[in-house]
């Protein structure tokens, strides 16, 4: 069975009392529909046989996957949903062709105290927005499984960055009361969390969902090192993408994850012209080790679009979009201000560098720094 199949009941459009007849009785999806037998629904229901017929024929076509021609997409309206989010940084946007695709997962990846979870912040902000403030009007799902999230902070970001729109206490409710935050502490909840989301996305208008951070429970709980572990957390990373690719894709929105890092040992001589540290690419952590996105190749194929934040120096820190299907691999300096992120406007045009594997990127961090970096107290994540 597709991720489809496990579509709830709900969707299908069948009668409410039907739909309370079948949940009393465990059958929530198209999947525990087409489980049972003609027999075991005529008497779950109290349908007539052809009834019963038609309710079996919607389950079988919500269940298999949709047929579509690139000429569909391409002359398909999408007012109500848009084909980009744009995240307000006009240089960023201009590379990625409009902001962060919607129908697909981006990944926001970086050390820590670099402001991924600031640019989940900011971008929560942005979703709430009317369209014609650049926003998706709409709700936003803020899954935290590192305590990170702060509501002081999105309210400080919310009021710095769009002073005008809210210079009203109705402005800040909206927004507190669109942004839904769910703390996950185990793989299972989170797991559990993301198997259920379908339902409240439809009854809470949601519009984006943000997993801060991907990394951090796997990491806590599967030892690599032990025998078969690895197979493991790749299986469960595996049914996390493949949640959130169907949730991006059937609702037509944005899904944004963060990602930690790691350091590899023994790099490659193919890799060996790697970004070169002028570029901010890399700092080395010794001989043949590098230090990159966590959680390896087979998660970096389920990421769309990969945007890497490092440290630059004291003062400024830099985003590279390490992978994009659209946007060339490129770089931006950018600081953490009141309102959030900020571009360095220098007038310059944002420095394009030469790509290699995009789950191969080296990420450059903060070694020898010895005083406060300026939003420091924001940057944690």
């Amino acid at each position: 069975m597709t991720r489809m199949a496990s579509r709830r009941i709900q969707r299908l459009g069948v009668d409410p009392e039907v739909t309370e007849r079948l949940r009393k009785h465990g059958v929530l999806t198209c999947q525990h529909i087409l489980s049972k037998s003609r027999m075991e629904l005529l008497r779950l229901t109290a349908l007539s046989d052809i009834k019963v017929k038609e309710l079996l024929l919607q389950a079988s076509k919500a269940a298999m996957p949709e047929h579509i021609t690139a000429l569909d997409l391409y002359e398909r309206p999408d007012k109500e949903c848009p084909v980009f989010f744009p995240s307000s940084l006009l240089k960023l946007d201009a590379l990625l062709h409009g902001g962060f695709p919607t129908g697909t997962i981006s990944e926001i990846a970086g050390p820590p105290g670099c402001g991924k979870t600031q640019f989940c912040i900011m971008l929560s902000v942005l979703a709430t927005l009317p369209r014609e403030l650049g926003g998706l009007n709409g709700g936003v799902v803020y899954i935290d499984t590192e305590s990170a999230f702060s509501a002081e902070r999105l309210v400080e970001v919310a009021r710095h960055r769009f002073p005008g729109h809210f210079s009203r206490e109705e402005a800040f409710i909206s927004l507190t009361s669109r942004v839904h935050l769910y703390l996950e502490s185990t793989c299972h909840s989170l797991l559990t969390r993301l198997e259920h989301l379908e339902e409240e996305l439809i009854s809470k208008g949601i519009r984006l969902i943000i997993l801060d951070s991907v990394a951090s429970l796997v990491r806590k709980e599967f030892d690599n090192l032990l025998s078969g572990n690895l197979i493991e957390r790749t299986n469960l990373l595996s049914k996390e993408a493949a949640i959130l690719k169907y949730l991006a894709e059937t609702f037509s929105i944005p899904v944004v994850v963060t990602n930690q890092i790691t350091t590899r040992i023994n790099q490659p001589s193919s890799h060996a012209n790697m970004l070169s540290v002028n570029t901010g690419a890399a700092i080395v952590e010794g001989e043949g080790s590098y230090v990159t996105a966590a959680l390896g190749n087979t998660w970096s194929h389920n990421v769309n679009t990969r945007l890497i934040l490092q440290f630059l120096d004291e003062h400024r820190r830099q985003i590279m979009i390490a992978k994009s299907p659209i946007a060339p691999f490129a770089t931006l300096v950018y600081t953490i201000q009141d309102k959030g992120i900020v571009l360095e406007d220098d007038g310059m045009d944002p420095l394009l560098v030469r790509g290699t594997d995009p789950g191969l990127q080296q990420i450059r961090v903060r070694t020898s720094i010895s005083h406060a970096i300026p939003g420091e107290m924001w940057s944690h994540q």
